[in-house]
């Protein structure tokens, strides 16, 4: 029997130009921060933005982001900005009531808690991003997604990828480092392969996991240092194509938390690509919710950007035989999201 198309449901208008402000608040406390002077950095053909400041006779430096119009709009107004923190914190915490009685399912104390320590320390100013279930949750916001109901969206654990040669090049590492931070929340490193190097850790009390992921573009999938993070990370395969380029986003908890996300895009199809690596076959129950996530997501974003999913797809589908094949076998699995993406390619984005 063919499954039913995903059933979407939108949250209003009203939350979703509260979740947008809310975004928009924490971009600008992020830069209100500045101590020193903005000074920007290039590397290769990016600028890379830092805050540069005296502690007695030594100079610091504090990594902003990379340059965007956006950006360098907060830059510019900073001074302002810092002068308005206390009212713009006032304005988060109404905000996220606000999204918490329009339903939004947001995330529960103990992520959210951990994830606010991330963010105090440093994890996605300097390129972390939330990718897995728990990065799905916060699309509810970015792609207005009641996601009350869905049991795709039910996860405890927490993973975070980066680019291994983006965290070598920030200069700067998190302060507390991660592993003080999962130890004040009772978390116990999960041995390695490789004796020292820690790329996971086990809740005691609840059996959550936090895994730090990046990038593979060797033939191996072995252990990388994300240095910026001070912590190893398990490389994979297909993982830069998720994690180009990602978001700002909030985390609905207390006053709102800044994160990083992939973009939606992105997400959708890579995780057809997850769905087929699944080492316990195409019909696994992390494969079945991959699945759902990605027909969840091109439903979305077949409707409301059409033209971003479909350059998505077809970046994936040209770079080699490899991403093809996984792609083609996951969607034999998924007939929603085939007949979507054929419907786009037909019509050019357009519908």
């Amino acid at each position: 029997m063919a499954k039913p198309p995903p059933v979407i449901r939108r949250h209003s208008a009203t939350a979703l130009a509260a979740y947008h402000d809310l975004v928009s608040l924490l971009l600008d406390e992020a830069v209100s921060q500045i101590r020193g002077t903005p000074t920007p950095r290039i590397r290769g053909s990016r600028t890379y933005w830092y805050d540069r400041y005296r502690v007695g006779v030594e100079m610091k430096e504090r990594y902003l982001g990379e340059e965007s119009e956006e950006l360098f709009r907060r830059i510019e107004h900073h001074e302002t900005l810092k002068a308005d923190r206390e009212e713009r914190r006032r304005e988060r915490a109404r905000l996220v009531r606000l999204l918490r009685s329009e339903r939004f399912l947001g995330v529960d104390s103990a992520t959210g808690s951990l994830l606010a320590a991330f963010e105090r320390a440093g994890v996605f100013r300097l390129g972390g991003v939330l990718v897995g279930t728990t990065g799905f949750r916060i699309y509810e916001g970015e792609l207005s997604l009641n996601l009350t109901l869905d049991q795709a969206a039910m996860t405890n654990d927490i993973d975070i990828a980066s680019f291994e040669k983006l965290s070598l090049a920030l200069g700067e590492s998190v302060l507390p480092t991660i592993g003080d931070i999962l130890h004040d929340f009772k978390f116990e490193p999960v041995p390695a392969m490789e004796a020292g190097r820690v790329w996971r850790w086990r809740q005691t009390r609840s059996q959550t996991l936090v895994e730090f992921v990046a990038p593979s573009f060797n033939a191996e999938e072995g252990l990388r240092e994300l240095v910026a993070l001070g912590v190893s990370a398990q490389s994979l395969h297909y993982l830069n194509f998720l994690i180009a380029d990602p978001i700002p986003a909030a985390a609905v908890y207390r006053d709102g938390i800044l994160v990083q996300l992939p973009r939606p895009e992105r997400f959708a199809i890579h995780k057809l690509i997850v769905a087929d690596r699944r080492r316990d076959g195409s019909e696994s129950l992390k494969a079945r919710k991959d699945r759902l996530q990605a027909d969840l997501m091109i439903a979305v974003l077949s409707e409301d950007r059409p033209t971003d999913l479909l350059e998505a797809y077809e970046d994936a589908m040209a770079r080699g035989p490899r991403w093809r094949e996984r792609l083609s076998r996951s969607l034999q699995q998924s007939p929603f999201a085939a007949a979507q993406l054929n419907a786009l390619r037909s019509t050019g984005g357009c519908n």
